[in-house]
């Protein structure tokens, strides 16, 4: 990527419809999440974007087919980036359609996968969204078979994700990540050690044009000049 461009504010070139767009962190399959007074106001035609570790996909048992089934009764729609706590196996079981003009996984009419180096409009808002990262605890889920390899983003979807920013000027409204690029996660707990996908966030934060960029792996609520680390907070895009 050419690293000349910078973030700077894309001044909403296309403002968003009537429907509202809200955004928050890793739920981790707590349906006490749900129960947020700001959700219980969101209807029909809205959408909560979780950036990452969703967790209602995780042993397929009757209990979680069940409590997805009740989180699809809701109003408005989920929509999810994948985290480093997912089923990717399980995942891997939905087929790939096509919605919000990007490829999707559609668990459930109201439960939707965002997959990796996508563009969506939603509401005449463009998303670029890349989910994955690099587990912390790693070693112990390996032990208990809880681990997937897939939850690291591979050169080929990192190569898929340049080419689509590439086709898209190099600019979009919002990235939705589960990891931080590296500055901002130094704003938020320090340096930790640089992996390949640390290096290709680095390299989207200085390439791409963006508003704001939200990421969730932190679990930790916190306001960054051009980033938004989000764990139980809330937030509506635009506002």
């Amino acid at each position: 990527m050419d690293k000349s461009c910078r973030h700077f504010p894309t001044k909403y070139a296309v403002k968003a419809g009537v429907w509202m767009i809200c955004i928050t962190g890793d739920i981790h399959g707590e349906y006490a999440r749900f129960e947020h007074k700001k959700l219980k106001s969101l209807k029909e035609g809205d959408c909560l974007i979780v950036c990452g570790d969703f967790g209602f996909l995780w042993n397929d048992s009757p209990q979680e087919r069940a409590m997805l089934k009740k989180i699809s009764e809701r109003r408005y729609r989920i929509l999810f980036v994948d985290g480093t706590h997912e089923n990717f196996a399980l995942l891997k079981r939905y087929p790939v359609s096509e919605l919000y003009g990007g490829r999707v996984q559609k668990i459930t009419d109201h439960i939707i996968h965002l997959l990796r180096g996508e563009i969506y409009t939603i509401e005449g808002h463009t998303f670029f969204t890349f989910g994955g990262g690099d587990s912390t605890d790693k070693d112990f889920r390996l032990d208990n078979g809880t681990w997937y390899c897939e939850e690291q983003p591979s050169p080929a979807e990192m190569a898929y994700a340049v080419r689509n920013l590439a086709a898209a000027g190099r600019q979009v409204d919002y990235i939705v990540t589960h990891q931080p690029a590296m500055k901002e996660r130094a704003l938020v707990e320090g340096i930790v050690p640089r992996t390949p996908l640390t290096d290709f966030l680095d390299e989207l934060s200085h390439a791409v044009r963006y508003e704001r960029w939200y990421f969730g792996s932190l679990h930790k609520n916190k306001r960054l000049p051009h980033a938004h680390s989000l764990f139980t907070d809330i937030v509506t895009v635009g506002k």
